[in-house]
């Protein structure tokens, strides 16, 4: 924890390793950093969280609008207010509900591949990737801190990815900090390659080859949800994602997308765009049917360089029986 607050210009003292646990001490712990150079004019929650990663910036956020932060001796509640070198800032970690989440709990999961550094996951339809509001327990992170007590040690017990709650399939889990910091280096710089399968209400037309290159940002006329937009009228990121088509049927087809960036529900929200949304996704105008009650969604196949040995890892995970099932109501064929 000190050498990440070195790296980032954060000059870190405390009552205790920020790494020992996610969940900070029933009775507060007091934690004291003074600003660097590299940190001059940053937002004060965005400065805390280079300072203790383990813990996400809407918890911080939420320590500062319960005064549990002091800047240069005064409270703090503001998470936008900027802080200059040499500012002194005084922490005092108390328990909250996200904080209190971070608890071992015996979640049997399904591990395609392990060792000393990282972790391939095939996530079951259902399960929550990390507590939020909802959501408290029973997530893929308290799994994970259950089956081995050493994930408390990396920042989100080494969630370095995420799947949404209804969609299935492949995740990699970093083991420790070092594989972790080199696997979200990977992610951002798009080596980690993901493939997914969906099923989609619709009929296919066209060459079965097809690019989305359509930036994502919040919908303005429902903050849930995420939609195409114009990057000159409202603010979003750059997505694109390659889509091939499998199969065709009358009312349904089955599709393949390759990701070249990672947007919250990018494929949910490009596949509506052209007009065929994933079936049972009601959240972008799918429908459940075909006996499926959630977005027929499953990342297939994850592919990347161990963050290690440099060795070349390739993984595939089988469609789970539920779409099988519903391929066979569509009269489709699994692929």
């Amino acid at each position: 924890m000190q050498a990440s607050a070195r790296a980032s210009g954060l000059s870190l003292s405390d009552a205790g390793d920020a790494e020992e646990s996610d969940t900070p001490q029933a009775d507060g712990e007091l934690r004291s950093l003074v600003i660097g150079a590299s940190q001059h004019a940053e937002r004060l929650d965005r400065a805390l969280v280079l300072c203790v990663p383990e813990f996400s910036r809407s918890y911080l956020q939420q320590l500062l609008a319960a005064g549990a932060a002091r800047l240069n001796g005064q409270v703090a509640l503001k998470p936008s207010q900027r802080v200059k070198v040499g500012d002194r800032i005084d922490l005092e970690m108390r328990p909250t509900q996200e904080s209190q989440a971070f608890r071992a709990e015996a979640i049997a999961l399904d591990i395609v591949y392990e060792d000393s550094h990282l972790l391939v996951i095939n996530k079951p339809a259902g399960l929550v990737v990390h507590p939020a509001p909802g959501n408290w327990s029973g997530t893929l992170l308290n799994g994970l801190l259950g089956r081995d007590a050493e994930a408390a040690r990396v920042p989100r017990a080494g969630i370095v990815h995420r799947l949404d709650k209804d969609t299935s399939g492949l995740m990699v889990v970093a083991r420790t900090r070092s594989a972790m910091d080199a696997l979200v280096q990977m992610i951002a710089e798009r080596t980690v390659h993901r493939q997914y399968v969906a099923i989609a209400r619709g009929h296919w037309s066209g060459p079965a080859e097809r690019t989305v290159d359509a930036p994502i940002g919040r919908d303005p006329r429902n903050r849930l949800r995420m939609a195409a937009v114009d990057l000159v009228r409202q603010a979003g990121k750059l997505a694109r994602t390659d889509i091939h088509i499998l199969q065709r049927g009358v009312m349904h087809c089955l599709v393949q997308c390759t990701l070249y960036t990672g947007r919250t529900h990018q494929i949910r929200v490009h596949m509506a765009h052209i007009g065929l949304p994933l079936v049972g996704d009601v959240l972008y105008g799918g429908t459940p049917e075909l006996g499926l009650g959630r977005q027929a969604l499953h990342a297939q196949r994850l592919e990347f360089q161990h963050p290690v040995t440099g060795k070349l890892l390739a993984f595939d995970a089988p469609l789970p029986q539920d779409m099988q099932d519903a391929l066979a109501v569509a009269g489709l064929k699994a692929p």
